[in-house]
């Protein structure tokens, strides 16, 4: 089984569509301690690593999981980069800024590590923005380590994550010249056939097809545990139940009287612009305090994803937000997948993670689909030990 090592591992989006490639995840890191009490319940404490690659050296990570130059299969991550942001002045923006530290940081354990294959990923903006300064630096420094490299913007919604969630993506390998990005398996439902080199597309995933079997609520209701509502009524909820016979995480938040009175008073599709005159606010997004219909496909997740002046976090049938439960499976964690620590949290988790279901698309492509005989070809001497996992946090 190749072996993967996951930096800026979160809660552990990138690692679980790791996990349902078929690769074994040995190590995950985060210096987020609710992050990664979640990382841990879900892939074990002896492979969560609570430490800053700014301040554990490569070569000391590679001693401690009994790894040589060059032997690890797969390395991924996705290194904030707050130098980018489109607050700072475009002429200020570059690799080079501090704040843009953990993006080289990543890219030296690229050069320490040597994996076989590497997979970077961030916003959207970064691919073209800046005059292309953060692509390029990527990719040069990428090159110069001997990688083939190929990058670009992929939206979750084409490849079965009910959610509009764009992300680049920079994948890279030292086996062949032909690396490439995955191709849509879905497409926007408009009538008309299309298809990609393996066939016709299906549509996206919309939030009927994704949360209706999970228990109706209202706000403030839930217990752990709780039974289905139904059978699944697609095939993306058998996807994410699997073998689950209860839903857990699935508690609705208790909102606050006029944060309740403003959903109360919004039918489903409907937002800000449609709040009655004693209710509007002064401001605020377009989607706050809006609420999802059922054929919609949703919107971006984002940590603020409990607050409901934030975005259209309001479910389509109850008076209330989703649920944790709901969230994930909006961004395709699996049912059998845990979330540890308060309401708030969690929501923080959901909202930084990668969706499992694009990281199993980009791996798929990446690995498997160039690569079949040289995986199959592999003896075991290539296959590599699990680590020790048991470094422990540095000052």
């Amino acid at each position: 089984m190749m072996k993967a090592i996951d930096l800026f591992c979160g809660c552990g989006g990138m690692s679980l569509g790791l996990r349902r490639a078929g690769l074994e995840v040995i190590a995950g890191m985060d210096i987020e301690p609710n992050y990664m009490a979640t990382f841990a319940h879900n892939f074990g404490n002896e492979k969560a690593f609570k430490n800053s690659i700014a301040t554990l050296c490569a070569k000391e990570f590679m001693s401690v999981l009994n790894l040589c130059k060059g032997e690890l299969d797969i390395l991924v991550g996705g290194p904030p980069c707050q130098g980018f942001s489109k607050n700072v002045p475009r002429k200020h923006r570059h690799l080079e800024d501090p704040k843009n530290q953990l993006v080289r940081n990543f890219l030296d354990y690229v050069e320490a590590f040597m994996p076989r294959f590497v997979v970077m990923e961030n916003v959207a903006e970064m691919k073209n923005g800046f005059e292309n300064s953060y692509s390029d630096e990527v990719m040069r420094r990428l090159s110069k380590y001997g990688y083939s490299v190929e990058h670009g913007v992929l939206n979750a919604a084409d490849f079965g994550v009910p959610q509009r969630r764009r992300r680049a993506f920079f994948v890279a390998s030292r086996d062949t010249l032909n690396v490439r990005l995955p191709q849509p398996s879905h497409k926007k439902a408009t009538g008309s056939d299309q298809s990609n080199l393996f066939g016709e597309l299906v549509d996206h995933v919309n939030i009927k097809q994704a949360i209706y079997d999970l228990p109706r609520l209202e706000h403030g209701q839930g217990i752990e545990n709780a039974s289905y509502r139904s059978d699944p009524i697609s095939s993306y909820q058998q996807k994410m139940r699997g073998e689950c016979n209860l839903v857990k995480n699935h508690i609705a938040r208790e909102l606050k009287p006029l944060q309740f009175e403003r959903i109360s008073s919004l039918k489903p599709g409907q937002g800000l612009k449609d709040l009655p005159a004693h209710l509007k606010t002064k401001g605020g997004y377009s989607g706050a305090y809006g609420r999802l219909t059922w054929d919609m496909i949703a919107p971006t997740i984002t940590r603020w994803v409990f607050h409901p002046g934030s975005g259209r976090w309001g479910h389509p049938e109850d008076l209330r937000l989703l649920t944790i439960r709901e969230v994930a499976r909006v961004q395709s964690f699996s049912d059998d997948y845990t979330f540890i620590g308060s309401y708030n949290q969690q929501a923080g988790q959901l909202g930084n993670a990668v969706p499992p279901l694009l990281m199993e698309s980009v791996v798929n492509t990446l690995v498997y689909d160039l690569y079949d005989d040289n995986i199959s070809s592999r003896s075991s001497s290539d296959i590599l030990l699990s680590g020790s996992g048991n470094l422990k946090e540095t000052a």
